[in-house]
């Protein structure tokens, strides 16, 4: 068929006879479902969609070039892609019998693709220091060649220090860009969620999607997008991921304690959880392996602390708990001045969700506990999943609770979220709720010594005789007043694989 009917408009379905890669083959494309098929007398035949497989293309002449990203065992026959299998990159020559046929094929393949929402100007924020100090490295070998491929344009700066991500989301010109990766752990994306809901446009600009990039020491925002695709974890395909431009919606926690306010995409710990990922910092040099060293050490000393937990159980989990009556419940919200360092907290243009806390219906358990966990998302980190249930943007947090168990058990129930079947146990408390209050108490046996309280990796609060207790006044909160949380349903965007 020729490439242009007689009356000059191009058809939704070409064919050509043409080489691919040298060899001679027909060739079809369809533009409504974007497939992209050749054949050849050897036998080998292809199929190449457009959406989830072409980076971008380059035209040169009669020739043009087809950069795409496949499945490896990709081959032979067609739709041979699946399961969670490693993707390459790969380059596809057709040469067309003509430059005008070149151009018809080539104008098709732009149409299509502009149709499909992909960004085109990036601004990405890079953590040179984060996990292994390797983000400068996976950015030059993993991260740019597919960017260039799909012919996005970025501006990349790397953080000089803490908050600077912060401080950068804070100020960026959003007009000129479509979105905003990080390529670092979880804390980058943290910092970028906070400075966006710190500006005076904060309802527009935290829309502005949002891009991880895996290449820190925690990357549970990154395992869970994948994972809940179906994609195998890995920086290629979070790059993909954000190539493609498919968005969704996320979940925004509120973190507070009277005037001082944290924004949360992924988790709050208390207990064994935060002091396994603050007090293990001094192994750093590790990497993601200090986790599980550290954690063992800390299961041979187990630490137990008091305190109390209250919250509002979504429903089909109203079981958990001992109901708080109406005057019991206001008592115990949290006060308007209770934060010594709340004077040097920005004025944020948000400030949380607008519900009122006064009207839920509020569950209480008291401690000792052994480890209080909030998830977001299913993921913590690229081999932890504490919360299999947890969604993106259902307006609730999963939250872990473990109150009382045996040394052997305890390690057991670590080993097993690796998979999220620690949540089977008698030992765990299972929950969702839509808001959550944590008054923290001292450590069992040491009344002298408090615990820490972490967000997203983050201190925000810990007690005296804590790690590194000296740095206490830089941190947002204090430790023992109620610390409360509440959740804004799919306030960010973020890219996702689908």
């Amino acid at each position: 068929m020729a490439c242009k009917g007689e009356d000059g408009i191009q058809p939704l379905m070409l064919r050509e006879r043409i080489r691919v890669d040298g060899v001679a083959a027909d060739a079809s494309f369809n533009a409504s479902t974007g497939e992209l098929r050749w054949g050849s007398s050897a036998g080998v035949n292809w199929c190449l969609m457009m959406e989830s497989e072409v980076l971008g293309f380059k035209t040169k002449g009669v020739k043009i070039i087809v950069k795409a990203f496949v499945f490896a065992s990709k081959g032979a026959s067609f739709g041979a892609s699946g399961g969670k299998l490693a993707r390459t990159r790969k380059d596809f020559v057709l040469e067309m019998p003509s430059e005008q046929c070149a151009m018809i094929w080539s104008d098709k393949f732009g149409d299509l693709i502009n149709l499909f929402g992909r960004p085109r100007r990036l601004f990405i924020i890079l953590n040179p220091y984060g996990g292994k100090r390797c983000a400068l490295k996976i950015f030059q070998n993993d991260v740019k060649p597919l960017l260039e491929a799909s012919g996005i344009i970025y501006t990349l700066q790397e953080t000089s220090y803490q908050l600077h991500a912060r401080e950068l989301a804070h100020k960026l010109d959003l007009l000129k860009y479509d979105g905003i990766v990080c390529v670092s752990g979880d804390g980058v994306l943290v910092e970028v969620v906070n400075g966006l809901l710190q500006r005076e446009d904060w309802d527009t600009a935290v829309k502005v999607p949002l891009g991880i990039i895996p290449a820190g020491t925690g990357n549970g925002m990154a395992k869970s997008l994948l994972d809940s695709a179906g994609d195998s974890y890995s920086v290629s395909n979070a790059v993909f991921a954000i190539i493609r431009g498919h968005r969704r919606s996320l979940d925004v926690t509120t973190v507070q304690q009277g005037e001082a306010r944290f924004f949360s995409v992924l988790m709050l710990t208390w207990g064994f959880v935060a002091d396994v990922d603050i007090e293990s910092e001094k192994y750093r040099w590790m990497g993601s392996a200090r986790f599980d060293f550290y954690c063992f050490l800390r299961v041979v000393n187990m630490r137990k602390y008091h305190g109390n937990v209250q919250f509002v159980p979504a429903a089909g989990y109203e079981v958990y708990g001992e109901p708080l009556d109406r005057n019991e419940s206001c008592k115990d919200e949290v006060p308007e001045q209770t934060c010594g360092v709340a004077a040097r907290v920005q004025q944020c243009g948000y400030t949380g969700p607008k519900i009122s806390l006064e009207d839920l219906e509020w569950k209480s358990v008291n401690g000792p506990f052994i480890l209080v966990w909030l998830n977001n998302v299913p993921w913590s980190g690229e081999d932890v999943m504490p919360a299999p249930e947890a969604k993106f943007s259902d307006g609730f947090l999963d939250v872990v609770i473990v109150k009382d168990c045996p040394k052997t058990a305890f390690l057991s129930l670590m080993l097993k979220m690796n998979d999220g079947s620690h949540v089977k146990s008698r030992y765990v408390m299972y929950l969702k709720v839509k808001a959550f209050r944590l008054r923290p108490g001292q450590r069992v046996g040491n009344p002298d010594k408090g615990g820490i309280i972490d967000s997203d990796g983050e201190v925000i609060a810990r007690g005296e005789g804590t790690y590194e207790c000296s740095l206490q006044e830089t941190d947002l909160m204090t430790y023992g007043p109620p610390i409360q949380m509440t959740v804004d349903k799919g306030l960010a965007t973020i890219f996702s694989p689908k």
